[in-house]
């Protein structure tokens, strides 16, 4: 897809805008989002950051640096640990305190757009990062929060239209860590036991550069998939860990591929946490799916092994979840071929080893796992404002179009269905359009249903991660529509953590997905997305008008 030159850009958003100006004039600002915006005098931080994104250099492996983005974080106020460095092109993890007000001044270096999404937190619209506010090269735009989450790990990243893809992939993420009160009084694992564990997967050149090009159907259905795992930007790093309790903040930074973690050696995996926050009491789990965007906590005690001894973490086999065109695939026990995701060398679904924790040191004291965690209200169909208003969120790929509700991204546009009052709780339900209405826009008021397909529809359907910009919310059922188109569901259903708080859900073929969606305190256009992220910038994204 050809990329609009930035000043019709910025004069087709502005155009488009307009005709929304009237239900919300704040939308005028968004025309000018090549511009710095202004610190509010008012507005008193307890933590303010200069944040730059720019061309970097990382040493990755031996022989040529890579070329790569890197945001560079510095602190301007608050406490020394807010900003903690990550290894390799990753950007500073951002240690936040619900209740604190933060200001970030964002500057972009690069010789293109650029805008920063702060991706699960709850912040008034201008502040969120919509592409609407891409900055030219040069630019500042400055953001001003309170921190209204509760402790979690979240994560922010580029977030321009037609870019996200390509300005993620080459290093423009990093972690955000909340804290607060309730979380302190767990005294869960904390300092050198409390580990970030990003995956990532990326191809490189024979000169150590960064590969990424979508050519052909394989990589603009699928995604781009990359052969080469890595873990907190570092390629097959061991990790030393001690024999005792830590806390793993485990996040899928990759673009498109999907995970099926688990330890090689059966032991169950325990979730504390999931996207945005901890859960009300640990969870075992045989294996855990983690989607693109999707985080997970994970206890994990050592205790009893060996010095010396390694526990690794890998990906096991899975299907059903890219494009099948019924071929047979080179991976193990005879599965189907992904075949669409084959062309990376590293198939969606093929088995694999991902991290690495050699046991290093033997110590005598550990804390033990919590048998209750937070506090957290259920939310249920009483808690709905207008039961009787179901939002529908429709995925269809029919015709190599990717859309959502029957309509590609437009900037400022939004229908009936999207227009929700401010502060209600709402039910959405996300489901895969039935093939044989390809694109069609009738039925989009509540009566669509995800019927069956066929033919090369039902091939290409395939798994995606849905997420809801704004606050989180809640899964309250998954149920399959359509038997026609839910092959490997049983390799990857037991891996779903359908309770906590979530900003992302993965949404599998034949599969109808039901959320409860707080929309509370600000007012403006909030985005969803699938964060398969080559299909966000290839349309399959829509605005919510909140007002």
């Amino acid at each position: 897809m050809k990329r609009f030159d930035h000043a019709r850009r910025q004069f087709l958003q502005a155009a488009t805008l307009g005709s929304l100006v009237s239900l919300w004039p704040d939308l005028l600002l968004a025309g000018e989002g090549q511009k710095s915006t202004t610190i509010t005098s008012t507005f008193k931080p307890d933590v303010e950051i200069e944040l730059f994104a720019r061309n970097d250099k990382v040493s990755m492996m031996s022989g040529a640096a890579t070329d790569v983005y890197r945001y560079h974080g510095q602190l301007l106020q608050g406490p020394s640990t807010t900003l903690s460095t990550m290894p390799s092109y990753l950007g500073p993890t951002l240690n936040l305190v619900q209740g604190q007000k933060v200001r970030i001044h964002f500057h972009n270096q690069l010789a293109e757009p650029c805008i920063t999404h702060w991706h699960g937190m709850h912040v008034p619209q201008r502040m969120d990062g919509h592409p609407m506010y891409e900055i030219a090269e040069g630019g500042t735009y400055i953001y001003e929060f309170e921190v209204k989450n509760p402790a979690g790990t979240n994560w922010y990243h580029a977030h321009t239209h037609e870019l996200t893809a390509k300005q993620v992939y080459r290093g423009l993420a990093g972690l955000i860590v909340i804290r607060d009160e309730q979380e302190q009084q767990l005294q869960l694992p904390s300092g050198e036991y409390d580990l970030p564990i990003v995956i990532q997967d990326r191809r490189f050149t024979e000169n150590n550069q960064l590969y990424y090009r979508q050519h052909g159907m394989h990589d603009r259905m699928t995604g781009f998939l990359g052969d080469t795992i890595l873990i907190n930007g570092q390629i097959n790093p061991t990790i030393p860990v001690k024999t005792r309790a830590y806390r793993l903040r485990v996040f899928n930074g990759s673009n498109s591929r999907i995970y099926k973690l688990a330890w090689e050696d059966g032991t169950p995996l325990i979730a504390i946490g999931t996207d945005g926050a901890l859960l009300e009491k640990p969870e075992s789990y045989p294996y855990i799916m983690l989607a693109p965007a999707e985080r997970v906590e994970l206890w994990v005690d050592f205790s009893g092994r060996e010095v010396g001894s390694a526990l690794i973490l890998q990906s096991l086999a899975f299907h059903g979840a890219a494009p099948s065109m019924g071929m047979r695939g080179r991976m193990g026990g005879g599965m189907e071929g992904e075949a669409m995701g084959m062309m990376s060398g590293l198939a969606q679904g093929e088995q694999f080893p991902i991290a690495k924790f050699r046991i290093a040191e033997k110590v005598s004291e550990s804390p033990q796992l919590p048998q209750t965690l937070i506090r957290m209200k259920r939310l249920t169909d009483r808690d709905v404002s207008n039961p009787d208003r179901t939002i529908p969120i429709a995925i269809s790929m029919a015709h190599m179009s990717w859309k959502l509700n029957g309509r590609s991204f437009e900037m400022g546009n939004v229908m009936d269905i999207e227009k929700i009052p401010v502060n209600i709780i709402q039910k959405i339900r996300i489901f895969h359009e039935s093939h044989q209405m390809h694109g069609g826009r009738g039925g989009m008021g509540g009566g669509m249903r995800g019927g069956r397909g066929g033919g090369m529809g039902m091939m290409m359907s395939m798994a995606h991660p849905i997420h809801l910009h704004g606050q989180q919310f809640q899964i309250l059922s998954r149920q399959l529509t359509d038997q026609q188109a839910t092959g490997g569901y049983d390799t990857v259903n037991q891996g779903f953590i359908n309770s906590g708080w979530k900003d992302t859900v993965l949404v599998m073929p034949g599969e109808e997905v039901t959320i409860i969606k707080p929309f509370e305190d600000y007012t403006g256009l909030y985005l969803y997305h699938c964060h398969n992220l080559e299909h966000e910038d290839l349309g399959m994204m829509r605005n919510f008008l909140v007002s």
